[in-house]
């Protein structure tokens, strides 16, 4: 059945075959460049971008090559208030965003799709690394080292039924190999990292720039004394160990990790590793797309950050609020980052639900 389809080109060589593929299937294909940068020029360039000059050219040639229209919509002040304000944001608060999932669940599939079916467009292809199949399941990618299920895992039902992922059943590399045949000038190149809208990397001076510099206390947990002191307790994050400069080191010698962020009192506290260990997680804002929403507790496995490990657990949804009970304790488990619970399959562990870590 011929699909009208809207392909989201990022630049890279992942959209560029999922577009050839949308092609290739029969679909009348569209390609669209999302302009996020109100200033292109403060955004990563080469191996390190995403959302950049270069990447739009690279964008359009690749539409060029596979022969479909190709539009570039500027998206970058919705951008700025739903990703980049809400990660400054999300730090002044203690917690620890990831902006990936957030431009998904903002931009990818909210703005960019809303606006796609105002135009008469079926569905929106990306070149995720993730399953979507007949059954309309979320399914992780059988490269496990490109899986981009985690950050997908927010996505709605409907959001889902209007969404193509063609490459969930192709290793990076064959994606790579396909490019080159296909005559793709982007097959070589590298993939994207860290934060597209940060242009140096450096994330402690980008919201050291937004939010100013707020002097506080860091603090041993188990002393209450006051072993160091920072510029801001937004530059740290629950797990961290590099970077703490502290005045005085832990009685046992042994290495000290962040704990806590509180913001109100503006400190840090500080402790040691087996401090880090959770066995229940809390999380808000629950979206459950693996089956109808379940009413008694689900045995399963979950992630709780992007490339993470995964941990037997048990999950229970009450009302806007989900709980899990892990098999095994975890460290680092931070507090605006995602849970998200699968369902072991040998046909790709099935995604079920996600929600937004609190505590």
């Amino acid at each position: 059945m011929l699909v009208r389809v809207l392909a989201a080109m990022s630049g890279g060589v992942d959209s560029a075959v999922a577009a050839a593929r949308a092609v290739a299937a029969g679909h009348d294909v569209t390609g669209v460049h999302l302009a996020l940068a109100r200033n292109p020029q403060t955004y990563r360039t080469g191996a390190r971008g995403c959302c950049t000059l270069e990447d739009s050219r690279d964008a359009r040639r690749a539409a060029d090559v596979i022969g479909i229209p190709f539009y570039v919509w500027d998206m970058a002040d919705r951008f700025h208030e739903d990703v980049v304000d809400d990660f400054v944001a999300e730090y002044a608060a203690g917690r620890t965003p990831n902006p990936c999932l957030r431009c998904n669940e903002k931009i990818k599939f909210a703005a960019v799709l809303d606006r796609a079916v105002a135009l008469g467009f079926d569905a929106v292809v990306t070149g995720h690394h993730a399953r979507l199949g007949p059954d309309g399941l979320l399914r992780r990618s059988v490269d496990m080292a490109k899986d981009q299920s985690y950050v997908l895992a927010v996505l709605t039902r409907e959001q889902l039924d209007r969404s193509m992922f063609p490459l969930g059943d192709s290793t990076k590399a064959q994606v790579r190999a396909e490019a080159a045949e296909r005559g793709l000038a982007v097959a070589d190149k590298p993939d994207s990292h860290d934060i597209c809208f940060i242009a140096d990397g450096d994330t402690r001076g980008f919201l050291a720039g937004r939010l100013g510099e707020a002097p506080g206390d860091v603090v041993d947990a188990s002393t209450g004394a006051v072993v160091g002191s920072h510029t801001g307790a937004y530059a740290y994050t629950v797990g961290q160990r590099r970077g703490l400069h502290l005045d005085r080191p832990a009685p046992d010698g042994r290495p000290r990790y962040v704990l806590s962020i509180t913001p109100k009192t503006n400190t840090v506290t500080v402790g040691p590793a087996e401090a880090l260990e959770v066995s229940r997680v809390r999380a808000t804002r629950p979206v459950w797309t693996g089956g109808p929403r379940p009413a008694t507790p689900v045995e399963c496995e979950v992630q709780l950050r992007a490339h993470g490990d995964v941990v037997p657990a048990t999950v229970d949804l009450d009302g806007d609020t989900l709980h899990a009970e892990l098999r095994r304790p975890v460290r680092g488990v931070a507090a605006g980052q995602a849970v998200v619970a699968y369902r072991p399959d040998p046909a790709g562990d099935i995604v079920l639900g996600s929600a937004t870590i609190t505590g």
